[in-house]
C-alpha cells in the first residue's frame, strides 16, 4: 500500500473511530461533630448536621440535628407566602423558615409546542423533586436550637409583601430572649437575589452564632442527562480550585475532606479568598455567593436516608454582646446559564470564575473564544443559524494559511494519478518495488501525502469544540434558524419517511432505527461530503476505493440525529472546502470536472452491467 493511501486511510479511519465513539456515548445513630464548630440545623435534616471543617478555639459547642418529623417539614406548603414578580422571574417566598423554595423562569417554556409551561426552577417541600434555598443561623455558646431562626421559624413581614427589583422585602423574628433577627432580601433584572441576614442582642447576654445559606435538593433531576460531555450536579468555588461533582460522586465522597455520620456522608472545603457552590443543570442553576470578604466552610451533604442533596455556605461564627448588631450577606443566583448574564456577574459583580459554571470542557481555550464569537454574529445578524454559518466562513478563513498547502498538495496529487496508475501496473505485486517508485516520484515532485491529512486533523478540534458548545450553551436551546428548523440544539425533525411532511402523518418513536429517519440537513450534508470526495485523489486499490466511495453516507446516518446547528456547520464547512479546493486546483494548472468524473462513473457501471 503507498503511503499516500495508508495516510489517507489512517486519517479517516481515526477521525470515523472518534466521531463513532462520541455518538455512542452521548446518546446518551447520632452524626459525630466536631466539637468545636456551630451545627447547622434544618427542619427537614432529621439527625444529620453538617461537619465543620476548621476547628475554632472560639466556637461554642456543635449542637445536634432538630429531628423533625415530616409533617413539620410539609408545613412550609402551607404556610403563607410574598410574591416574588419581575420581569424575568415569578413565584413567592414561604414564610415558613423565609424559604425560596417557589421560582420560574418567565422567559423560557419547557417545550416549544403551543401552551407550553413556564420553567419552573425551585419547588417547595412536598412537590415532586423538591428544590429550594433556606438560610438560618447555627446556635454557639449561650443559645440552644429553638434560639435561632430555622427551617420552620414563622417569620413575620416587615412592610412590603411583594418582592421585585424596585422594592425588596424584609422579614423579622424575635425569639423572646433578647435576640431580633431580621432578613431582607432583594433581587436585580436577572437571577440574582441578596439575602442580608442580621441580629440584634437586646440583652441575651453574649452569645456565637454563625449565619448559612443552604440549597436542598431532594432526589436527582428528573431530565438528568447523564452525559459524559455535560456536568450536571454540585460544583464551587474554593479560592483558586474549582470543582465539579456529579450526583454518583455526592453519594460516596472520599479524601482528606470527607464526612461521614449515619447516613450522611459530605465533603467540606475552607474558602478564604472567595468562592460559591450550588448546583448546576444543563440550563439553569442555583449558587450561593457568600461576600466576598467573608470566610466560610463550602459543605457537599447527600443524606441517604432521604435522598436529599446538600450545598452549603457556612459563614465564620460571629460573637454578639448586648446591645450590638451583627449582619452577614450572601448571594443567591437562581436562573438560567445565559453567557452574557453570568458574564457580567464574573466581571461587574465581582463573582470568582463564574463563566465557568458553564461547562466548556477539556477544550476551553477553543469552546470560549468560539462560543463568544458566535453570540457576537447572533448579536449583530439577529438569527443562530446564520451565525453558526458566520462563524464557519471565519473558522475557515483563520485556517486557510494551513488549509492552502494542504489542497496545492492534493492538486499536485491528483494530477500524479495516471503516474501511479502506471507505476502500478508496472510494479504487478512487488509492493516494495512499488513503494520505492512512489517515494521516487514523491520526490521528483516535491509532493508531500500526508499533506492531505491535515483538513481532518484541523477539523477534529474543531468540530468537538462546536459540538460541545451547542450542546452546553443555553443560547442555541430553541433557537430558530428557518423554516423547519425551529430549535439548532435538537436534531433536524423532518424525515425522509413522510417525504419530510409531504405526506399526512407523523414519525413515531423508533428507538434505534431513529438513525435511518433521516432529515433533509443530514441528506445535504452526505450530499456536500460526497461532492467534495471527489476532488481528492483516489485511491487506486479497489477495495480502498470502494471504502472512501462509502464514507459520505455512514457519516450521513452517523451525524443525522446530531444537533441541527452542527451538521448546519458541517455542510457549510463541506461547500466552502468544495469551493477552496476547486479554486486552488485550477490555480495549479488542473480542471476537475467532478460532474464529469460522475457522468464517467455511470457509463462505467452501464458497461459492466452490460458484460
Amino acid at each position: 500500500m503507498d503511503d499516500q493511501n495508508k495516510n489517507l486511510i489512517l486519517a479517516t479511519a481515526l477521525s470515523f473511530g472518534v466521531i463513532l465513539i462520541w455518538f455512542i456515548l452521548f446518546p446518551p445513630p447520632e452524626a459525630v461533630q466536631d466539637p468545636n464548630a456551630p451545627a447547622v440545623a434544618e427542619a427537614t435534616l432529621g439527625d444529620a448536621t453538617v461537619p465543620a471543617a476548621t476547628s475554632n478555639a472560639d466556637s461554642p459547642a456543635a449542637a445536634a440535628g432538630t429531628g423533625a418529623t415530616d409533617a413539620a417539614a410539609d408545613a412550609a406548603v402551607d404556610a403563607p407566602r410574598i410574591d416574588i414578580a419581575t420581569d424575568r422571574l415569578s413565584g413567592s417566598i414561604s414564610l415558613q423558615g423565609g424559604r425560596i423554595d417557589d421560582l420560574k423562569l418567565n422567559d423560557y417554556r419547557e417545550t416549544l409546542d403551543d401552551g407550553a409551561a413556564v420553567v419552573s426552577l425551585l419547588s417547595p417541600t412536598g412537590a415532586p423533586n423538591a428544590y429550594y434555598a433556606i438560610y438560618g443561623w447555627a446556635p454557639g455558646a449561650g443559645l440552644t436550637l429553638d434560639q435561632v431562626p430555622g427551617a420552620n421559624t414563622l417569620w413575620s413581614v416587615d412592610g412590603n409583601d411583594t418582592l421585585t427589583t424596585a422594592s425588596p422585602v424584609a422579614l423579622t423574628w424575635d425569639n423572646g430572649a433578647g435576640l431580633t433577627f431580621t432578613r431582607t432580601i432583594s433581587v436585580d433584572e436577572n437571577y440574582m437575589f441578596s439575602v442580608d441576614q442580621s441580629v440584634e442582642n437586646t440583652g441575651a447576654g453574649t452569645v456565637s452564632l454563625a449565619p448559612y445559606g443552604m440549597l436542598t435538593r431532594h432526589g436527582e433531576p428528573e431530565d438528568l442527562k447523564s452525559f459524559f460531555i455535560l456536568h450536571e450536579g454540585a460544583l464551587r468555588q474554593n479560592d483558586e480550585e474549582r470543582e465539579y461533582l456529579d450526583y454518583k460522586k455526592l453519594r460516596g465522597f472520599e479524601g482528606q475532606n470527607a464526612w461521614a455520620g449515619g447516613a450522611v456522608v459530605a465533603d467540606v472545603a475552607r474558602v478564604t479568598a472567595g468562592g460559591w457552590t450550588g448546583f448546576t443543570d444543563h440550563y439553569w442553576m442555583t449558587t450561593l455567593i457568600p461576600e466576598t470578604t467573608a470566610g466560610f466552610d463550602s459543605v457537599l451533604q447527600y443524606d441517604a436516608s432521604r435522598d436529599v442533596y446538600r450545598s452549603v455556605a457556612r459563614l465564620d461564627t460571629i460573637t454578639l454582646a448586648d446591645g450590638e448588631t451583627k449582619s452577614a450577606t450572601t448571594r443567591l443566583f437562581a436562573g438560567a446559564k445565559e453567557w452574557e448574564t453570568i458574564r457580567n456577574y464574573e466581571r461587574e459583580g465581582g463573582v470568582r470564575n463564574f463563566l465557568d459554571t458553564i461547562d466548556w470542557g477539556w477544550f476551553f481555550f477553543l469552546t470560549k473564544p468560539i462560543f463568544a464569537l458566535l453570540h457576537w454574529l447572533n448579536s449583530v445578524i439577529g438569527n443562530m443559524g446564520w451565525a453558526v454559518i458566520g462563524l464557519t466562513v471565519i473558522l475557515k478563513i483563520i485556517v486557510f494559511p494551513l488549509a492552502y498547502k494542504s489542497y496545492a498538495s492534493m492538486a499536485k496529487m491528483k494530477e500524479l494519478q495516471p503516474q501511479m496508475e502506471k507505476l502500478k501496473e508496472s510494479a504487478g505485486d512487488d509492493r516494495q518495488k512499488m513503494q520505492q517508485s512512489m517515494m521516487e516520484l514523491y520526490k521528483k515532485e516535491k509532493v508531500n501525502p500526508a499533506a492531505g491529512c491535515l483538513p481532518i486533523l484541523i477539523q477534529i478540534p474543531i468540530f468537538f469544540s462546536l459540538y460541545k458548545v451547542i450542546f452546553v450553551t443555553l443560547e442555541l436551546r430553541h433557537a430558530p434558524w428557518f423554516g423547519w428548523i425551529t430549535d439548532l440544539s435538537a436534531p433536524d425533525p423532518s424525515s425522509i419517511f413522510n417525504l419530510f411532511g409531504i405526506l399526512p402523518f407523523a414519525i413515531p418513536e423508533l428507538g434505534f432505527f431513529e438513525i435511518f429517519s433521516l432529515g433533509i440537513l443530514p441528506i445535504l450534508l452526505g450530499i456536500s461530503m460526497w461532492l467534495q470526495q471527489k476532488l481528492n485523489p483516489a485511491p487506486t486499490d479497489p477495495t480502498q476505493q470502494m471504502i472512501f466511495a462509502w464514507m459520505p453516507w455512514v457519516f450521513m446516518f452517523m451525524l443525522g440525529s446530531f444537533a441541527s446547528g452542527l451538521v448546519v456547520y458541517w455542510i457549510t464547512n463541506n461547500v466552502i472546502t468544495f469551493v477552496q479546493q476547486y479554486a486552488i486546483m485550477r490555480q495549479h494548472g488542473y480542471k476537475p470536472d467532478v460532474f464529469g468524473n460522475i457522468r464517467s462513473s455511470f457509463k462505467k457501471k452501464a458497461k459492466e452491467d452490460a458484460k
